[in-house]
């Protein structure tokens, strides 16, 4: 694609690389045949192609971000199938991300818009604020009939009732900055981001990730300063703020690295995982930050990315339970991680079976179930009925965000088959409890025990 910049232009390392981005693209319109929201409206400006050649006139011309440019990138779900399909290998993420960022410096939202988004910004990667807010969404839940009639925010409001639990649980003892000692010799030492939405959600997620890598030989350590990655400000266009978390839990894991060592910081949401790989890029051209990301980028692990480099405890229960196993977005396009996961599923004795329309997303992808609830509830929709066309006993997938969309959806038709994270089948099948999730399905509980690796 030839494009017409300014030398002045330029002289910004964000519309270098943009530029460099739209290079890249051929117009072959691949992008097209996998993109989610091209798929549902079939508007060629809600495609990839279409946004590109928006976010080119804008950034080439550096003109404010207009109404219709605005409407088709607030769309997008940054699921990153089309960089999966891309032959030509545009990297979308990164002129997406630079466009949301001019979004949000040059266009004035509605009143009500800048609100509501101001509110989750300022609430959800935080967990005491987030945990503060559920226990109040469930009493405003009896209130959705008549909140979802507001001007401008109703149907979003009822969207994020929805998806909020009924009732949350108690504190996490991992929520505090500790170190997990090993009983055994230690093999390894990691950094674990606990995340902040996912600690109040499910708690189980990160607590089972502990006991299967202390079954390992593997010591965990959660950070004292360690907070948010960034991600859900980050897709918002705040930038600023972004950048801010990053350094933080940058300054923390060097520490750490530089300290005791590290030999991995493991992540259990893969969304997290996708934009913490992504320091490294988010400051190149930073003098100060730039070798402290790139390092941190390195050392960012999937849970199940690092599982399938060390050898897993041996498998205490017997099972042929069929999986049907989501592949989040995050994990498939964002972190091309595909296989893992699976196979390690296999090796405990699962049979995992793939969802029809795999590729395509469920509508959660951070905020956007929320923001864009028409358009998540149609993916939702689509999914769960993928889901079900295989007839799973069990859905296991690497993200908060997927498990709670899907788990929606599941309840929307009156399915009972229990959603749990990867990690926590893991650690169920080679000795630790039976998760939350399976229990109150009734799996689980009269599986036989193998003596033998037990002992």
């Amino acid at each position: 694609m030839q494009t017409n910049f300014t030398p002045e232009a330029l002289e910004n390392p964000a519309m270098q690389a943009s530029e460099k981005i739209l290079r890249t693209c051929v117009h072959c319109g691949f992008c097209t045949a996998t993109c989610p929201t091209y798929l549902l409206l079939g508007d060629e400006l809600d495609s990839p192609r279409g946004r590109i050649y928006l976010i080119k006139d804008m950034l080439e011309n550096n003109r404010p971000a207009t109404p219709q440019v605005v409407k088709h990138v607030d769309r997008c779900l940054s699921c990153l199938s089309c960089m999966t399909t891309c032959p030509s290998g545009v990297n979308y993420m990164h002129l997406v991300d630079h466009a949301r960022s001019h979004i949000e410096k040059t266009h004035r939202r509605s009143f009500s818009d800048r609100v509501f988004r101001g509110i989750l910004a300022a609430v959800l990667p935080y967990p005491n604020r987030f945990r503060v807010a559920l226990l109040g969404a469930a009493i405003a839940k009896v209130f959705t009939p008549i909140l979802r009639h507001l001007p401008g925010i109703g149907t979003r409001i009822e969207a994020m009732l929805s998806l909020a639990p009924r009732m949350i649980g108690g504190r996490s003892t991992l929520e505090r900055p500790q170190t997990v000692s090993t009983e055994g010799p230690r093999r390894a030492r990691v950094a674990l981001l606990t995340g902040c939405a996912q600690p109040v959600l499910n708690p189980g997620i990160n607590e089972a990730t502990v006991r299967l890598l202390n079954r390992m030989g593997v010591e965990i350590v959660i950070p004292k300063d360690e907070g948010c990655c960034g991600a859900l400000v980050h897709h918002m266009g705040h930038e600023a703020e972004s950048h801010s978390f990053a350094k933080k839990n940058i300054a923390t894991w060097i520490s750490e690295s530089e300290g005791e060592g590290l030999d991995a910081i493991i992540i259990t949401a893969s969304g997290c995982g996708t934009t913490i790989k992504d320091y490294g890029f988010m400051f190149r051209d930073d003098p100060e930050w730039a070798e402290k990301a790139a390092k941190v980028s390195m050392l960012a692990k999937d849970i199940t990315e690092f599982l399938a480099t060390h050898e897993l405890p041996a498998t205490i229960r017997a099972t042929s339970h069929t999986v049907a196993y989501h592949s989040a977005c995050s994990m498939q396009h964002g972190q091309q991680i595909r296989d893992e996961p699976k196979k390690l599923l296999k090796s405990v004795g699962f049979n995992v079976k793939d969802v029809p329309e795999g590729h395509i997303c469920c509508g959660s992808a951070g905020t956007y179930n929320i923001l864009q609830p028409e358009i998540a509830g149609k993916l939702r929709s689509r999914k769960v009925a993928n889901i079900q066309k295989i007839a799973p006993e069990i859905i296991a997938t690497g993200n908060l965000g997927c498990m709670t969309q899907i788990g929606k959806g599941l309840s929307d038709t009156n399915d009972s088959t229990p959603i749990v994270h990867t990690v926590e089948l893991l650690d169920w099948i080679t000795g630790g409890p039976t998760p939350k999730a399976l229990e109150k399905a009734g799996l689980g509980a009269d599986m036989a025990i193998n003596t033998l690796a037990a002992e």
